[in-house]
């Protein structure tokens, strides 16, 4: 991405774009982060990095792009190293997959990415309506699109 701002971080994490809407996704190797990206991406959203963004401020608010490293790739487990086109992102959503995630919530908690606070929701991976959960956690949780404006 040209024009990268200087404090820019690499993070491990995989993220999609929904809308042009960053979701992030955290959570132990081999929960499922790239199944999720897949399914999100299946629903129509666009890869900006699996596991591995680089992330930075930008006009109020924490957006990615690819790692150069493994940008426009994919790792799909069983199948391969796929190559897709990837985009950057402002992320408006950080969502960690756990086995351990909490059935109800009263809201997002809040992490930080370069130093913006971003909505944070802990999220089952098992679910076979999980690419459909996230569609909904960010539509009522996500951070506002014109956040940085």
């Amino acid at each position: 991405m040209s024009g990268a701002p200087c404090e820019a971080k690499a993070m491990q994490a995989t993220v999609v774009a929904v809308n042009g809407r960053g979701v992030l996704i955290t959570g132990e190797p081999g929960v499922g982060k790239t199944s999720l990206a897949l399914a999100l991406i299946d629903r129509g959203a666009q890869l900006v990095g699996d596991d591995g963004v680089m992330v930075a401020a930008r006009d109020g608010a924490p957006f990615a792009w690819p790692h150069p490293n493994t940008a426009g790739m994919i790792e799909i487990r069983n199948v391969g190293i796929v190559h897709i086109d990837a985009v950057p992102a402002p992320i408006a959503l950080s969502i960690e997959l756990t086995r351990d995630a909490p059935r109800h919530v009263e809201g997002p908690a809040v992490r930080k990415i370069a130093d913006i606070p971003v909505p944070t929701l802990t999220m089952w991976p098992d679910s076979p309506v999980l690419a459909l959960r996230v569609e909904w956690a960010l539509r009522m949780h996500g951070a506002s699109e014109s956040r940085g404006a």
